[in-house]
């Protein structure tokens, strides 16, 4: 996508007439970080702009590309390479690596957080799954208090099947010395309902867990980003289905 020269986006258009301690950076510092808007906070990880764009109009035709900052955020480099003609390597690289520093941190922040209810489960891993075009399967680990210790995607597959193993759950729990386990994925959806495939899965952990004494707590299908259905997420154990 080339930058059109006569068609700027609005949030850009008077770019030539902002006072310098208004561009992004020279903003962030005076104001803070929550005073910049998306195309902003792009621009300043882009740097420079490119041959008839500023860096405020490549942000803002970054952006608009991608289809929105949260599908932005779930690039990979290589994704965002090709997302507007002229997007280099080191700008494409180090935009992915600021959205992922950002999960991470967020990760961190909630890590060892407590995971007795399949609302924290949610609230936890939301942000993450909730916009993944396929089905993603992730086990919770979880320790005697029913803390999380980290979370590892064990599996991933189409829209409507999912193929994963016990020891690829269970591996992780050994490794990390887990008191029991949460699974949890996602249905891209939008439908929350578990399908006769999660039953017998979480059938088949469930009994596993018995036998290694490990657990399952809980199993949580996490709805699409756009779901409309009355709960954004449904739980195996509070519909006594473990």
């Amino acid at each position: 996508m080339d930058c059109p020269a006569d068609n700027k986006p609005e949030s850009v258009k008077l770019l030539d007439t902002v006072p310098a301690d208004e561009l992004p950076r020279e903003k962030l510092f005076l104001h803070g970080r929550r005073a910049l808007s998306d195309e902003e906070l792009i621009a300043i990880f882009l740097r420079t702009g490119m041959q008839g764009c500023n860096v405020l109009q490549l942000a803002a035709l970054v952006k608009k590309a991608a289809g929105s900052l949260a599908d932005l955020g779930q690039m990979e480099a290589a994704d965002i390479l090709n997302l507007v003609k002229g997007i280099g390597k080191a700008k494409a690289a180090t935009l992915a690596a600021g959205f992922e520093l950002g999960q991470r941190a967020t990760r961190d922040r909630m890590q060892r957080c407590d995971m007795s209810s399949a609302a924290s489960v949610y609230e936890y891993l939301v942000g993450e799954l909730r916009f993944e075009s396929q089905e993603v399967l992730c086990v919770l680990l979880i320790d005697a208090r029913r803390r999380l210790i980290r979370v590892e995607r064990v599996a991933a597959g189409t829209l409507t099947r999912m193929i994963t193993h016990a020891r690829n759950v269970f591996s992780p729990a050994i490794r990390y010395n887990a008191c029991k386990i949460i699974l949890a994925h996602n249905h891209p959806s939008g439908n929350t309902s578990p399908s006769e495939q999660d039953k017998a899965l979480t059938r088949a952990i469930a009994e596993a867990g018995h036998i290694l004494g490990i657990p399952l707590m809980d199993h949580v299908i996490i709805g699409a980003a756009d779901n409309d259905f009355a709960c954004p997420y449904f739980s195996f154990a509070e519909h006594g289905l473990i």
